[in-house]
């Protein structure tokens, strides 16, 4: 008798994006001072044909959402899950910037960890 394996939330993930013929998904990452880069990757990105997910704002720029900062604290720490989910969700990571802070090296620390293709618009940054 053969059983068959179950498949892991990964796995039908993929399956699921398959059956529904879902275009490639990449999920942009990357330093928010770079927002205005991130904006002409998700151009470029969408022009090929590929889903775009990215940071939705900047909480640098001032912001009635962000101005107390115990709130600003409790919605970077959401912020960065939901970010962490757009990862888990796309099927390979951009990384934007000439620089990389901890933030993104977690994230493509993270993404690698999943076994995600991580590219990136200025190469010589990759921290591997």
């Amino acid at each position: 008798m053969s059983y068959r394996q179950l498949l892991t939330p990964e796995e039908k993930l993929a399956e699921a994006k398959k059956l529904l013929s879902l275009p490639h998904i990449v999920v942009i990452c990357g330093s928010t001072r770079f927002m205005t880069e991130m904006t002409e990757a998700d151009l470029r990105e969408t022009k090929a044909g590929k889903i775009v997910v990215k940071p939705g704002f900047d909480m640098k720029s001032p912001h009635g959402l962000w101005s107390d900062p115990v709130e600003a604290e409790a919605l970077k720490v959401r912020l960065g899950e939901l970010h962490r989910a757009k990862i888990r969700l796309a099927d390979e990571v951009l990384v934007v910037g000439d620089s990389i802070g901890d933030s993104t090296r977690a994230e493509i620390a993270y993404a690698r960890s999943l076994g995600k293709p991580v590219r990136f618009t200025h190469p010589d940054v990759d921290p591997e």
